[in-house]
């Protein structure tokens, strides 16, 4: 009887074990959602928790540190990385104290119940407008990565920055990438610390965005990945038959002639719109589940590219609802998966919102092998 209490609580701690293993992974598979709220109609935190749940959505990034958000995510799995907004970037750099400050209000507190596995520092800086900004991004990167360190939360919660296309000089053909000569100065260090601390290159990586400013010479079927001749790249002897690949190796090109070789690249946004202006053409509802729909079937191959066949390509869609207050184009306001109800905008192999019983049978799935051990490690302990 001893025996089979001995073997009662090592089979209950290898479980407990499991679980946490599978908590502590950064990224879980390779697609995850971005989940912006700049509207007033979209469902409330717990809600989007229950349909993330329900469409196996495993990884979000939200663009703040919402409490409410942050609470609601709190036990549910997923992964999420919060945002410190641009607007916070000079006081964190100049204060330390500030920094800790921040992360002791906002990150601190949710963990480990929530799964915060990152912060991603400014959103689009390096090539921005606001050139201010260039100057403190990796000061405010380094006091963030030191407050994690000081409450020991930086082994658990990685530090980044996500880059829009503005920081290439050029990408076309994927091996003539090259960041702007203008940015080096502010780059070359930021990648420096990023690989001293492992973090990855995040990029937003629109091909959308790309089509639609030369629809005369981009074929639509490559940028969607669709049946298309592709380009061939003649450096490097590789053929590509869509965008989203050229561009993330193109990435990678230009990392290597910074001298970072080794440095992963995350898509941390792409997606594609379901609505535009007249002059925004290709952004369709057909165009869109098109694009995320064969998106999402590349992603789950878990394949690498042309250029890094081995390294696996991750990416965050952007974004899971249609926001009806963002400014700018139509465009804009039309990138959602899911509509303010919770719906799906167009079939993409979601099923929008289930009953919660969905849910629980989730939150087994993937973990069932090990149920299963333990039930019948069990049964031979009380047989026995």
């Amino acid at each position: 009887m001893s025996f089979s209490i001995s073997l009662l609580g090592f089979i209950i701690l290898l479980f407990i074990t499991f679980n946490n293993v599978l908590i502590a992974r950064a990224f879980t598979g390779t697609y995850g959602v971005n989940y912006g709220r700049i509207a007033d109609n979209i469902p409330s935190p717990e809600s989007v928790v229950t349909l993330m749940k329900a469409s196996k959505i495993k990884n979000t990034r939200i663009y703040d540190a919402n409490h409410e958000v942050l609470n609601a995510f709190k036990g549910s799995g997923i992964g999420i990385i919060i945002g410190l907004g641009n607007e916070f970037l000079r006081d964190i750099s100049i204060s330390q104290d500030r920094a800790t400050d921040w992360v002791k209000q906002n990150v601190q507190p949710f963990v480990p119940g929530t799964r915060i596995r990152g912060i991603a520092i400014g959103n689009e800086v390096l090539g921005g407008a606001d050139q201010g900004l260039w100057e403190v991004l990796l000061p405010a990167v380094k006091n963030v990565h030191t407050a994690l360190d000081l409450l020991h939360l930086a082994d658990d919660v990685e530090v980044s920055s996500p880059h829009s296309a503005g920081v290439f000089a050029s990408s076309y053909p994927p091996s003539a990438g090259a960041f702007k000569e203008t940015l080096v100065p502010y780059m070359q260090p930021l990648l420096e610390f990023f690989t001293r601390i492992k973090s990855p290159f995040y990029i937003n990586t629109y091909p959308f965005l790309a089509y639609i400013s030369d629809p005369e010479h981009i074929d639509i079927n490559y940028a969607i990945f669709k049946k298309n001749p592709g380009i061939y790249d003649e450096k490097t002897k590789l053929h590509y038959d869509n965008m989203f690949e050229a561009q993330i190796d193109a990435t990678y090109a230009a990392l290597e002639k910074a001298g970072f070789p080794k440095m992963e690249v995350i898509v941390s946004e792409t997606g594609w719109a379901s609505r535009g202006d007249p002059n925004e053409v290709g952004a369709t509802v057909s165009n869109a589940r098109t694009y995320n729909k064969n998106l999402r079937k590349r992603l789950l191959k878990k394949k690498g590219t042309p250029y890094r066949p081995k390294k696996v390509v991750k990416a965050y869609v952007f974004a899971m609802f249609n926001e009806n207050l963002k400014p700018g184009p139509t465009s804009e306001r039309n990138f959602g998966l899911f509509k303010a109800d919770g719906s799906t905008a167009y079939n993409i192999g979601f099923t929008g919102l289930v009953p919660s019983s969905a849910t629980s049978l989730f939150s087994l799935k993937g973990t069932g092998s090990m149920y299963a051990v333990c039930v019948a490690a069990l049964i031979l302990i009380i047989t026995s």
